[in-house]
C-alpha cells in the first residue's frame, strides 16, 4: 500500500512534514506534481510528473501503481481534484464540495449567507468585468482574487478610483484572473486550526495574526492564542459546518469585533510558512502523521487540548523591505536560550537570489520562531535572535 500525494512546486510543509511522517509509518510514497524536476530526490519516494490539476491525470497515476492507502494533498489549488480521485476510488477524503466553498472566495460569502450565518457584501468580477459593477460594496473594501493564496494581489482600497486603479494594476500582472471585491471586515485577526475524520472535528489550536501596513495584508507574525471565548470559537465551528469542513486538516483566518467571528477565509490545509511545524512541536504531536492515518481511515486521535497547553510560541517573519538580490543571511538555526526558550531560524530564500517586491508572503526572507514558558520570555528571545543576525538585500 502507498500514500499518493499531490503538490505543485515543494515545500516545506511535504518537504519537512508529510514525507519525514510517511517514512516513519514506513509508507511509501508517490508525489504527483506538474513540477518533477523541483523535487528533491528522497528515500521511499517516487516523484511523479502529471497534470494535477486534472482528475484523470491523476487516476492514470494511481490506478497503474501500487494500491493507495491514502489520497491527499497540502496545497490550496489540489484539494478540489484531489478530493474527488478519493472519491472516485472510494477512499477516505473531503467532501469536493466543501473544498470548493473553500477555496472559491464567492462560494464561502454565499454559502455563509444562505446558511443565515454572515452576509458579506461582495461582488464577483470576471476578467472583463466593468469594476463599476462593485459600485455597491461600502469603502474601504477588499479587492482579492476570487481564488487566491498568500495574500497575493489583495489590497485594501478606499474609494471607487482606487479601487479601479489597483483592479488594473492586477490584470495587467495576471490576465484573465476572476477578482472579488467585498467590504473591509474590521477586528482583531485570528486563526483556528482544526483536524477531522468525518465524524469528529477537534480543534488543534489557534493564533493571533499581526500583518505588516495596509494595503497589502502581509502576515507579520502569529502568536499562539487557543484560547477563544466560547461564543467565538463556536460561532466560527459553525461556519465551517455550512461550508462543509469536517475532515482532515484546516486552516481558517477570521476576524473578531464585539464579540463576533467572520471568516475570511478557509484554507482547507496545514497552515503554512513553516507554523504547521511549530505547532507540531508546540503541541509535541505527531501532527503530519495524524492527517495522514485520518486520510488512510483511522478515527481521530486523542489530541490535546490546546488551552492546557504550558507553553507559548510566537512566529516572526523577516521581509524584504525593497527589490533587489539577498546578499546576506544566516543559516539554518536552532538554538536554546537560558530560560530554556527553543528558538529556530528557517531560511526562506537562499541567497543570491533576485526578487520583485510583491507585498505578499513571498517576500519572506526567513522564519523566525520561540517556544517557551511564556509570551514575556519568547518575545525576548525573538528580539535577541533578531538583534543577533543580519538580512541584507542590494537593488
Amino acid at each position: 500500500m502507498r500514500l499518493y500525494l499531490t503538490a505543485l512546486n515543494p515545500t516545506d510543509a511535504v518537504l519537512d512534514g508529510f514525507l519525514p511522517a510517511a517514512a516513519r509509518l514506513g509508507l511509501p510514497v508517490t508525489v504527483l506534481t506538474d513540477q518533477p524536476a523541483a523535487w528533491p530526490e528522497r528515500p521511499g519516494v517516487t516523484v511523479v510528473g502529471a497534470d494535477v490539476r486534472d482528475v484523470r491525470a491523476v487516476l492514470d497515476v494511481v490506478q497503474s501503481g501500487e494500491p493507495p492507502m491514502a489520497v491527499l494533498s497540502n496545497s490550496d489549488h489540489l484539494q478540489t481534484p484531489t478530493a474527488l480521485v478519493a472519491e472516485y476510488l472510494g477512499l477516505p477524503g473531503k467532501d469536493w464540495r466543501a473544498a470548493l466553498r473553500s477555496k472559491d472566495k464567492r462560494l464561502t460569502r454565499r454559502t455563509l449567507a444562505d446558511a443565515g450565518l454572515d452576509t458579506v457584501a461582495a461582488v464577483a468580477l470576471g476578467p472583463d468585468d466593468d469594476p463599476d459593477r462593485a459600485a455597491g460594496v461600502p469603502f474601504p473594501a477588499v479587492v482579492k482574487p476570487r481564488e487566491g493564496v498568500a495574500s497575493e494581489d489583495v489590497y485594501l482600497v478606499e474609494s471607487p478610483a482606487e479601487l479601479r486603479r489597483r483592479i488594473g494594476e492586477i490584470r495587467d500582472r495576471r490576465p484573465g484572473l476572476p477578482l472579488l471585491v467585498e467590504e473591509y471586515l474590521p477586528g482583531e485577526l485570528h486563526t483556528l486550526e482544526t483536524l477531522g475524520d468525518g465524524r469528529e472535528l477537534a480543534v488543534v489550536g489557534g493564533w493571533r495574526t499581526g500583518l505588516g501596513s495596509p494595503p497589502t495584508f502581509v502576515e507579520a507574525s502569529l502568536d499562539w492564542a487557543p484560547d477563544l471565548p466560547r461564543p467565538v470559537r463556536d460561532q466560527v465551528l459553525a461556519q465551517l459546518a455550512a461550508l462543509g469542513v469536517g475532515f482532515g486538516a484546516c486552516h481558517t483566518e477570521f476576524v473578531v469585533a464585539d464579540g463576533r467571528a467572520r471568516i475570511i477565509e478557509v484554507n482547507y490545509r496545514l497552515i503554512g510558512d513553516r507554523m504547521d511545524l511549530v505547532l507540531a512541536e508546540l503541541l509535541d504531536v505527531p501532527l503530519f502523521e495524524y492527517v495522514i492515518q485520518v486520510h488512510a481511515g483511522a478515527p481521530l486521535p486523542a489530541l490535546p487540548d490546546p488551552g492546557s497547553v504550558d507553553r507559548h510560541a510566537r512566529v516572526e517573519y523577516v521581509c524584504a523591505d525593497r527589490p533587489g538580490t539577498l546578499v546576506a543571511a544566516p543559516d539554518r538555526l536552532d538554538a536554546v536560550a537560558p530560560d530554556g526558550t527553543r528558538l529556530g531560524i528557517r531560511p526562506l530564500r537562499p541567497l543570491g537570489v533576485t526578487a520583485p517586491l510583491t507585498g505578499t508572503n513571498r517576500d519572506y526572507l526567513a522564519a523566525l520562531h520561540a517556544i517557551g514558558p511564556d509570551a514575556t520570555a519568547v518575545a525576548r528571545a525573538l528580539r535577541d535572535l533578531r538583534a543577533a543576525h543580519r538580512w541584507e538585500i542590494r537593488g
